[in-house]
């Protein structure tokens, strides 16, 4: 399990990037993160609304079934922190080959 300060910030990015191939309304967005992260409803929503208010993120309304589905479409804002995470990642991952390194090495599987 993911410590939950950790998730809220990827899941900040991984909802921009589903958003980022295409736009997408909450059900779908929820489906398509299932591939690599659990998001539930109660979760996803407010992370939605808060990158909007950021401006990360725009709606819209687009009618289905006779009812208003909201959309939503990524900004250049929301795309910009999707490249600033990516260019931090090589100092992510050296921090988990640490944190990694420092597990094994408790386990004794590291050589000394």
């Amino acid at each position: 399990m993911i410590d939950p300060q950790l998730k809220r910030g990827l899941l900040d990015i991984c909802v921009l990037s589903a958003l980022r191939r295409e736009d997408s309304y909450g059900y779908r967005i929820i489906k398509d993160l299932s591939r690599c992260i659990s998001i539930s409803e109660s979760t996803l929503y407010p992370i939605l609304r808060r990158l909007e208010e950021a401006g990360r993120l725009t709606v819209y309304s687009v009618e289905h079934s006779g009812r208003l589905r909201k959309f939503y479409r990524i900004t250049p804002a929301g795309i910009a922190q999707i490249e600033q995470f990516l260019t931090s990642w090589p100092e992510i991952a050296r921090v988990y080959d640490f944190i990694k390194e420092s597990a094994e090495y408790d386990t004794g599987t590291v050589s000394q």
